[in-house]
């Protein structure tokens, strides 16, 4: 798996049929935290779904045979979808979440309701070493391929677990207390289980949400920006220019950088072969150079040109 769209692929077949399994066995044995369970992994896959179809846009507009066409229609690229899906993605998620802790209190306030505690831990065992076995995987895949996508499917899975995890543990307590003093509460395991999960995964997309907003917002990275005023400020140095103009923003995988060097009036012409030279020294010691980067670079001795 050394590609983002083969990890994601494998992902969302995976989640698919968990989540179903989840629902309808969930279904099966009266259980709402199973049923949540299987539903939030409905809603990861797909959102996961539509970062594929993304992934698969990015890529093919940077192909030669399909990039005429694309280009045509979207010539500042694609970029700008990949922080729109993990927002989206990440409120999803949270409101699946706070959905379910709602319905949690209401069947805790109506007296809780009867589960299959024994069916109820096969389904918990299963689908917890199916996510932990999803989890190695895809952070392993993206040692390599360093994806946004594969990242936040990657949370998807241990927030899944960390799920799973919890609602094994309740069932295993359930199941303990039946036929001993402490069998009133048995009603009452499940939906108090899904409600402190729900409490533990609705926070957990957040810090994604917020990077995607501010990519959404075209919020200047300072890391990113330190790196181009020091590049620019050695340029103006080295050629004599007066000062310089530079404006940042990371799009999802994509940086925008436009930069415009102030030239003093009067200076002796340059050929234009100069002039490229002098941008391409300034894209080497810029770095990234690759599909993902978008790099403007003018040069002008007008300062209203560069404000």
């Amino acid at each position: 798996m050394r590609t983002e769209q083969a990890v994601l692929r494998i992902s969302i077949v995976m989640t698919f049929l968990l989540a179903a399994f989840g629902v309808l066995y969930g279904l099966f044995i009266g259980s709402g935290s199973i049923i949540f369970d299987g539903i939030y992994s409905l809603m990861d896959a797909s959102m996961t779904l539509v970062a594929l179809l993304v992934s698969k846009l990015i890529t093919a507009s940077l192909g030669e045979n399909t990039r005429a066409k694309l280009v045509k229609h979207f010539t500042m690229g694609f970029w700008h979808l990949e922080p729109m899906v993990l927002a989206l993605s990440g409120v999803l998620l949270m409101g699946t979440a706070l959905t379910a802790f709602i319905g949690a209190v209401g069947s805790l306030l109506h007296n809780g309701h009867e589960v299959e505690f024994g069916r109820a831990m096969i389904f918990a065992v299963i689908q917890l070493a199916v996510a932990v076995t999803m989890i190695v995987f895809t952070r392993r895949a993206n040692r390599q391929i360093g994806s946004n996508f594969i990242e936040l499917d990657s949370k998807a899975w241990m927030i899944s677990a960390a799920l799973t995890g919890a609602l094994l543990i309740a069932f295993i307590f359930g199941w303990a207390i039946r036929g001993t003093s402490y069998d009133w509460m048995t009603p009452y395991v499940d939906p108090a289980v899904l409600a402190v999960v729900c409490l533990f995964v609705i926070p957990m997309p957040i810090s994604t949400v917020v990077q995607a907003l501010s990519d959404i917002l075209l919020v200047t990275p300072a890391d990113m920006k330190n790196h181009v005023d020091e590049v620019a400020a050695r340029i103006v140095s080295r050629y004599g220019f007066l000062t310089y103009r530079a404006y940042v923003a990371r799009v999802g995988r994509g940086k925008q950088i436009e930069l415009y060097f102030i030239v003093p009036q009067g200076e002796p012409p340059r050929r234009l072969e100069e002039w490229d030279r002098i941008r391409d020294d300034i894209g080497h010691e810029i770095g990234d150079e690759g599909p993902d980067r978008w790099l403007t670079i003018a040069f002008t001795t007008d300062l209203d040109w560069a404000e």
